[in-house]
């Protein structure tokens, strides 16, 4: 049984987590924004930054997998660990060599990356040992960040969609 002191500890760790996470969005709003509207001089560092900061924040998601593995408390290993440790190099794996793409491939690859790490979440094996905030906020997050993707896909213009 949690104590009311250890419930509020972690009624605001998940508060403090959905506003980073939230905020989180701002550079993916930010560079989009710049891509659409801003001085045509800052267009394509907006494109990029983007793009990198996708591949940044792709690569976190495999962090807290791996993390959720070694941190575990009862320092038990559990079927799946080394899928799951697998698996949280995934999401590196795909935002590396997507920053060698062009711009408009690079996009794709990295909103698809996103795509599947979060199916991997939603999977049994995935959400193993998460507090019951994290889907939701994992699923708010990864909707936005695929809706920002589409619309740099669309800012990309006709040659993005093939």
């Amino acid at each position: 049984m949690t104590s009311p002191k250890e419930k509020n500890t972690l009624h605001s760790c998940g508060k403090t987590a959905w506003l980073l996470g939230l905020a989180g969005l701002l550079p993916f709003g930010l560079s989009l924004g710049l891509a659409f509207w801003g001085p045509m001089v800052w267009q394509v560092n907006a494109v990029y930054g983007f793009l990198y900061y996708g591949a940044v924040i792709l690569s976190f998601l495999g962090g807290a997998h791996w993390g959720a593995v070694i941190q575990r408390a009862d320092h038990q290993r559990h079927p799946g660990d080394i899928r799951r440790l697998l698996m949280a190099m995934v999401p590196s794996l795909i935002a590396w060599p997507a920053l060698m793409f062009n711009p408009v491939t690079g996009v794709w690859v990295i909103m698809i990356g996103f795509v599947l790490v979060w199916a991997y979440d939603l999977s049994r094996e995935g959400r193993l040992g998460w507090p019951g905030w994290y889907l939701l906020l994992r699923s708010v997050l990864t909707v936005a960040v695929v809706l920002a993707h589409i619309g740099m896909i669309t800012r990309l213009g006709s040659s993005a969609w093939g």
